[in-house]
């Protein structure tokens, strides 16, 4: 009908879903009243469903046993012979030293509802009731521990965080706590596979960055509970920069600078004073004095 997906903001407006859950709970309340027994399993568990019939062993070939589900065959016994019904073949058997209980493996939340055992004796050639006796079997999926993710920053001051978890049974109700006192979520979501009847549920919080934060999402179904920790410490302001440390630093950074200009003076210096020395040996060597010989033998004729 439209209303396994629920929001609190908005509400949806399904006033046949309350109806429903006020049902449940007067039917849940008329069980307990009429003396109905009730077993409570997992998903995945085994169920022993028991039927309180005592016998003795020269009986037990007199009489028919019978369990149902909501007026359709699970299993009967007769004449030492076991039949299953579909779909609880391979995974139901009678236990019979148990007072005929019935003991079902690999639960399914479809196997939840009120068994009926029904026993019969021969008498006269025709088999009378001789026991009935019902019980309620409650399947619950438990829920794993939520994930809490952060979504990221609204604003400078505001961040928003999201708590999830799915795969549980029954209808589940997420909490935002801290210090004890209930926080206002934003956008919790509830909803159901139609295929598994398995929930999911994950709700929103927007918190204050500037403060510290001790956070816990609280999931609750039926009489059971999950819940994750969620903490934030604010970061503490810069600090201002050490005037003391640039006071000790700075006389030292003064002092190295002048040696590096010192250094760099001398190198240039040097440089300088290579170039002049080799372009005065280069004046020297280019002048050009004449060939000596030819000077001093040469004879002049008057």
């Amino acid at each position: 009908m439209g209303c396994q997906l629920r929001q609190d903001t908005p509400r949806p407006r399904c006033p046949h879903l309350r109806l429903a859950h006020l049902f449940v709970l007067l039917f849940g309340l008329f069980q307990m009243s009429s003396g109905i027994g009730q077993v409570s399993k997992s998903v995945k568990g085994m169920a022993s469903l028991p039927c309180g019939y005592k016998f003795s062993p020269k009986e037990l070939t007199e009489l028919r046993v019978y369990w149902q589900k909501d007026d359709k065959a699970v299993l009967s016994y007769t004449s030492g012979k076991t039949e299953v019904w579909a779909p609880y073949k391979n995974r139901t058997v009678l236990d019979i030293p148990s007072n005929f209980s019935l003991m079902i493996g690999s639960l399914v939340l479809s196997d939840r509802g009120i068994y009926t055992c029904v026993i019969q004796r021969s008498e006269g050639g025709a088999y009378k009731k001789r026991h009935l006796d019902s019980v309620m079997l409650f399947i619950r999926a438990h829920y794993p521990v939520p994930n809490i993710t952060d979504l990221g920053n609204l604003s400078a001051d505001i961040k928003r965080i999201m708590c999830s978890t799915s795969g549980g049974f029954p209808e589940p109700r997420l909490f935002w706590l801290e210090n004890g006192k209930e926080l206002s979520g934003i956008n919790t979501t509830i909803s159901q596979d139609p295929g598994s009847e398995l929930y999911t549920v994950s709700s929103k919080l927007d918190f204050n960055m500037t403060y510290n934060h001790s956070i816990v999402c609280r999931v609750v179904y039926g009489d059971s509970q999950v819940s994750k920790n969620f903490t934030w410490e604010k970061q503490p302001p810069e600090a201002p920069p050490d005037r003391n440390y640039l006071t000790e630093v700075t006389p030292t950074i003064l002092t190295i600078l002048c040696l590096a200009s010192a250094i760099i003076i001398i190198i240039v210096y040097s440089m300088c004073f290579r170039r002049r020395n080799e372009a005065r040996r280069r004046e020297i060597n280019g002048i050009y004095l004449g060939p000596v010989e030819a000077s001093a033998e040469q004879t002049i004729f008057l």
